[in-house]
């Protein structure tokens, strides 16, 4: 069938609806696909130029040559507008202009020569980048008309660009038609634009411009087109649906407006046309008062929105202030959410969709959904966090749902989590308070800790995780600190320095050493048990555990025996970072699979130890991922029950490598960081009872939100803290008890001190913490060769 017949038929479906019900078919497909959530991007507009060589009979926006002024801004003045727009809170910068002015202009063409460009799209590259370079804003670019080498020549400055169709009918173009005079109007120039830039993998707006003469079937066949190409390339991300505006001193200027009902129908055919996923967005500075009315007709987008800078196309159109359309849609029922550029499932395969320079602002900009960011917190920074706003807005009905089923103990779905950790205003306070009350039923008002040592033995490793600047190769002085590898004399000084102030445990874990065998991790547990009996030993990640067997050609659960009779207590579940092996595999593509992990720590459960579980999250992971973590975690629970506790670790971003080279996020935010602690109290429950949160991550302020949203354990003291401290967390390496007593009484909750298997600890060893001495310094050893450390081993017998 062609498209013409298509759209008459299209046309004639449409027309059998009355007005209410499409709107409503309109309205339940959008929220289909949508949600509740309705996106804006914060932007500035920056118009590079307003000279234009087509003569569109609506555009006030194209300008003459004016003697003694410029027709370009310079890039100062560029930079300026894109420097307020950060200071603002933005994250787009639009760049608009007219077509190709040098080809009409002689003023234009001068102008461009003194700049050092032959073209305006040339210059167009070069202020995109000075903004991408310089300020840290997204370039979006609307640059007209362009050939195959223009678009990908602004694809490597450019996070996305756009086009509107605006019409396809030929009748518009020819004398008495709104782009009479207008080359680039020319409906099939502008759909090989379109085309072209799905062969370039460009994430693509554009649109159609209603009230210039267009007939109803006319905008139909237009919206058909733009759903033909996208079927073929999937690169339309939103669709635009614009109403024309008489504006003085045009052609056009008496010209009647489509009023209101006309562009609800509008709207409407195109989300019916377009289907529950695309983006469909109508401006809301256009409809004046009106504009809350666009929501009833199924768009999930209101553009972009500036704090800084007008309409430069609508000048006579101010926006709404974003807190106005913040009610407007609230009052609908939806969520307000900031989005970037590019729409978060553009972003999710961004390796194909964006060029390598402007995937990191955008990684940077990014929450784990893909939408824009709430707030400049990350964990591990000063930065005082903020719980999201609760609106008037009531509970999803399924997020009700979901925390009852997990309250009644029932297993949560994938779906169901991801669900979860998607939750904004409303749904986060309820899964928050949700997560509290089971914790308050299950653990009571009791907030327990830890208190004891870390001791991480070397920096040294032979892997080259992408979240870790800890790790060091043998000779690398680069981050924070050089390689050491701790003599076993100052391993035992830190014990017994430790069991002297207070610690219960000390938890050893270090590099995977290149010289490092399973007989270096015995050796490690035998001095430390021979030096202070008493301690419990809580050391060695799955990685270690599997790295030591393998040195030795024993089977898994031989060497945990070996182990255990070494005096080793309890191990840690780190290295676990997310438990998804597509995430894994840019993230420590060298380290044990997902299955390799879940095998030992298993087999670990099997001969009798009891290890703690974790996550590591808000790099390069997604709320999917969180889920089938969680899930994981759950079943081998189920199993095993040998599970302490689940420690969810938020990414520090600072110095971590892939953050450093722009390819991860800047940790969670701190709704997704709270929020893990909820959601993990809720679906791991009735099989993981205690949920432990960082201080060393998430600092005082962030403890204390986490306690109130299912958490019930601080963790430990920790005395001297290494990893994080070396990925740029600021919060120090200790936490006194009486600190962390100060911060659990603040919540109105009972401090207690624990063992590291949640045992009562002798008063004694209770006031011997609260008194400790200030620690003396410690001794980074510095590498040495192996047959030294191999000859340090063999010497001292620690009870071998």
């Amino acid at each position: 069938m062609s498209e013409e017949n298509d759209a008459r038929e299209i046309l004639a479906a449409l027309d059998r609806l009355s007005f209410e019900e499409l709107l409503d078919s309109a309205a339940a497909l959008r929220d289909r696909g949508h949600g509740w959530v309705q996106s804006w991007s914060p932007k500035v507009f920056i118009p590079l130029t307003q000279l234009c060589r087509n003569l569109c009979h609506y555009c006030t926006f194209s300008q003459p040559p004016r003697k003694g002024e410029a027709a370009y801004l310079t890039r100062e003045q560029v930079l300026d507008i894109a420097r307020a727009g950060k200071a603002a809170g933005c994250t787009e910068a639009l760049f608009t202009l007219g077509d190709k002015p040098e080809l009409r202009f002689t003023a234009a063409r001068e102008e461009l020569a003194r700049l050092g460009h032959e073209t305006t799209l040339s210059y167009l590259a070069e202020m995109c980048a000075a903004v991408r370079d310089e300020t840290g804003m997204i370039p979006h670019v609307n640059a007209g008309v362009m050939d195959r080498e223009e678009m990908a020549m602004l694809r490597p400055v450019s996070a996305s660009q756009g086009l509107m169709l605006e019409s396809v009918s030929d009748r518009l173009c020819q004398k008495g038609g709104a782009h009479y005079r207008s080359p680039d109007k020319e409906p099939a120039a502008r759909l090989e634009t379109i085309r072209l830039a799905g062969e370039l993998a460009i994430p693509f707006t554009t649109g159609i411009l209603i009230g210039i003469g267009e007939t109803r079937l006319e905008r139909i066949e237009a919206l058909v087109a733009i759903r033909g190409l996208h079927s073929r390339y999937g690169h339309i991300q939103e669709v635009i649906i614009q109403n024309f505006r008489a504006k003085q001193r045009t052609v056009m200027a008496d010209a009647p407006e489509p009023d209101m009902e006309e562009l609800l129908w509008t709207i409407a055919a195109a989300r019916l046309i377009l289907g529950t996923e695309m983006n469909i967005q109508a401006p809301p500075n256009l409809s004046a008062a009106d504009f809350p009315r666009l929501l009833s007709a199924g768009i999930n987008d209101w553009g972009g929105i500036s704090p800084v800078t007008p309409d430069h196309v609508n000048p006579e159109a101010p926006w709404p202030e974003v807190e106005r359309l913040r009610a407007a849609t609230e009052a609908e029922g939806r969520i307000l959410v900031a989005r970037l550029p590019v729409y978060p499932s553009y972003l999710a395969e961004a390796s194909r969709w964006v060029d390598s320079s402007i995937e990191p602002l955008l990684s940077a900009a990014a929450d784990g959904s893909g939408f824009g960011r709430e707030d400049l917190w990350s964990p591990g920074t000063t930065r005082q966090p903020s719980l999201p706003r609760r609106s008037s807005l009531g509970v999803d009905s399924r997020i009700r749902e979901i925390t009852a089923k997990a309250g009644d103990g029932a297993d949560l779905s994938e779906e169901e989590i991801a669900l979860l950790f998607a939750a904004r205003d409303a749904d986060f306070h309820h899964i928050c308070e949700a997560a509290d009350t089971l914790r308050q039923r299950v653990m009571g008002d009791t907030v327990t800790y830890v208190v004891n040592r870390n001791i991480n033995y070397t920096n040294i490793c032979a892997y080259k995780c992408g979240f870790c600047a800890f790790s060091k190769g043998s000779m690398d002085e680069a981050l924070r600190g050089r390689p050491y590898d701790l003599d076993l004399e100052e391993v035992v000084r830190r014990t017994r320095e430790a069991w002297d102030r207070g610690a219960t445990e000390v938890c050893m874990q270090g590099g995977i050493h290149p010289h490092y065998t399973g007989e270096t991790y015995l050796g490690l547990v035998r001095a430390v048990r021979a030096a202070v009996p008493e301690m419990h030993i809580h050391a060695f990640s799955p990685l270690e555990v599997a790295q030591g067997a393998a040195t030795l050609g024993l089977g898994l659960e031989d060497y945990l025996r070996k182990l255990r009779s070494a005096g080793l207590d309890t191990l840690p579940g780190t290295a676990a970072e997310i438990l998804d092996d597509e995430a894994r595999a840019i993230l420590c593509a060298d380290k044990l699979d997902t299955g390799e992990w879940l095998e030992v720590v298993e087999a670990a459960h099997r001969v009798g130890f009891r290890t703690t579980a974790t996550i590591m999250f808000g790099h390069v992971d997604n709320y999917r991922q969180w889920a089938r973590h969680l899930l994981h975690i759950r079943c081998l629970q189920a199993r095993t029950g040998g599970f302490t506790e689940f420690v969810p670790l938020p990414f520090v971003h600072m110095e971590a490598p892939i953050a450093l080279r722009g390819k991860s996020r800047r940790g969670p935010t701190f709704r997704e960081a709270v929020l893990m602690h909820a959601v993990a109290r809720l679906a791991l429950h009735p099989h993981i009872n205690s949920i432990q949160t960082s201080w060393v991550k998430l600092g005082a302020a962030g403890v204390s939100a986490c306690l109130n949203a299912g958490a019930n354990d601080m963790g430990g003291t920790l005395m001297n803290e290494s990893i994080s401290r070396a990925a740029g967390t600021s919060h120090g390496q200790e936490m006194p008890p009486a600190a962390m007593q100060e911060i659990i009484r603040s919540l109105g909750r009972e401090p207690r001190q624990r063992t590291t298997l949640y045992g009562v600890v002798d008063e004694a060893i209770v006031q011997r913490g609260m008194e400790a001495a200030p620690l003396e310094p410690v001794v980074q050893t510095p590498p040495r060769k192996k047959s030294s450390k191999k000859k340090e081993l063999e010497s001292l017998s620690y009870g071998k």
